[in-house]
């Protein structure tokens, strides 16, 4: 669905590359996490894979189509929630009334459902919202939108701990066959049961690029004594015993990923 190839990109004024030589592809029907440090280009290839921004060289492919050409057959399958957005001081059924019609599969049904899973009923002027609101209105609209890509940069900022359970709730019903999500995020543990498959960037490159069944199969995530080591690849303090990523033994069951743990070994060098 989506094929990045020898992709370069620096913006304006910019001493150096962002991007330079990149490659990545991405198949469809997934949630995928794009992780890494600030700097790193998370939200810059966001823009470029929804064409708001041109690479300086290689190529981008969404489904057959150039992103930055902005043709309407590719835009009516694409919808992005940016980290920062503003919305006009109008009520909510004066937007969706003006936003509906640019998306074929737009229901009217979803985003009913996902506002009140939000607590959001009603017809609230936009204007006059929080940004925590704001985005609720905004995520619950991409949802009903139901176009094949979503993408969605630091999508739970702004949302206290109740939001932030209601959006995995929102996305985990909403994102049915034929979709693709991208979240791109530091705040791991937010998202960490919605991934499908995570993606780590660093400076100009993928560090990782595997399956959540895959990372879960080789490793083993849990709480152990400093006198239980043995297979640890990486592991930090806390009151309970270290926190480890281990290689998982053979009759060992499967844990839960610890998105965290396995960025910060990865990002070390620690896995590959």
């Amino acid at each position: 669905m989506i094929k990045v190839n020898n992709l370069t990109f620096s913006y304006p004024g910019q001493h150096g590359l962002l991007f330079d030589g990149f490659n990545l592809t991405l198949q469809e029907n997934r949630v995928y996490g794009l992780l890494g440090k600030n700097g790193t280009g998370k939200s810059t290839l966001l823009y470029l894979l929804s064409g708001l921004l041109r690479p300086k060289g290689g190529t981008v492919d969404v489904d057959g189509f150039t992103p930055h050409l902005r043709k309407a057959e590719m835009l009516q399958e694409l919808f992005i929630v940016p980290e920062e957005y503003d919305l006009p001081a109008v009520p909510l059924s004066k937007y969706v009334k003006l936003t509906a019609p640019f998306y074929p599969r737009f229901s009217h049904e979803v985003l009913k459902t996902c506002l009140a899973e939000f607590e959001m009923e009603g017809n609230p002027n936009l204007g006059r919202l929080s940004m925590g609101q704001k985005k609720k209105v905004y995520m619950s609209l991409a949802m009903a939108a139901g176009t094949k890509l979503l993408l969605m940069d630091e999508p739970t900022n702004g949302l206290d701990i109740p939001s932030k359970s209601q959006f995995r709730k929102v996305v985990a019903q909403q994102m049915g066959e034929g979709r693709t999500l991208i979240i791109s995020t530091h705040q791991v543990h937010d998202v960490e049961t919605l991934l499908d498959h995570v993606l780590i960037l660093n400076q100009r490159e993928l560090l990782l690029d595997s399956s959540v069944d895959d990372l879960t199969s080789r490793y083993s995530f849990g709480i152990r004594m400093p006198g239980d080591m043995d297979g640890v690849l990486y592991a930090e303090p806390s009151l309970q015993g270290n926190i480890t990523m281990a290689l998982r033994k053979a009759d060992e069951p499967e844990s839960l990923l610890n998105l965290e743990l396995l960025f910060n070994a990865v990002t070390k060098g620690l896995v590959k």
